[in-house]
């Protein structure tokens, strides 16, 4: 099954999402645009796995240290691998970093424990809105990326989960295969 670890967002933010997207779509851009209930602060994209090891890794990741929650906010837009040749659109996390860095990396440790290879591109905390298709009207979208008001969403990170991805022809079903709390 197709797994990620990941710290799902309460309601609110996904609301200020929804509006960022709206005023995003209003380009007409040639972008396929994310799900909003579906977006989410990855920590962890494991890949097709065998579902045999999922207790295993769930017991790993229970036992490694964790940091208290810490509250993290939206903040800004941008593009990778850059807003002059973009491929992702993405809404941008700030706040608590050194914490939200903590947990990362205890995540990729307790993988790496449980048999799967350390991620080597460095970890750039993220929110997906959407991934660019072809050039159509994606340079009045990019324009305005630029000079788009910041959005304003905080929320506290207390736990995150192991999700399961089904893909389908209307997009990624995300399931919730366990969810693991942060200690206070």
């Amino acid at each position: 099954m197709r797994t990620f670890i990941a710290v799902p967002l309460p309601g609110e933010c996904t609301l200020t999402l929804a509006e960022m997207q709206d005023a995003l779509r209003k380009f007409g851009a040639d972008v396929r645009w994310a799900a909003v209930p579906s977006i989410h602060l990855t920590l962890k994209f494991l890949g097709e796995i065998d579902p045999a090891v999922l207790p295993g890794l769930n017991g790993v990741l229970r036992a490694l240290p964790v940091p208290a929650p810490f509250t993290l906010r939206l903040e800004g837009m941008g593009a990778f691998p850059t807003l002059q040749r973009p491929r992702v659109i993405w809404c941008g996390i700030e706040g608590a970093r050194p914490a939200l860095s903590l947990l990362q990396e205890s995540v990729e440790t307790a993988c790496v424990q449980a048999g799967f290879e350390r991620e080597n591109r460095p970890f750039q905390p993220h929110l997906t809105l959407g991934r660019v298709q072809g050039k159509r009207n994606l340079q009045a979208l990019l324009d305005y990326i630029r000079i788009a008001p910041s959005p304003k969403c905080e929320f506290v990170v207390d736990h995150y989960r192991i999700y399961r991805s089904t893909l389908t022809p209307r997009g990624a079903i995300y399931d919730v295969l366990e969810s693991i709390q942060l200690q206070a």
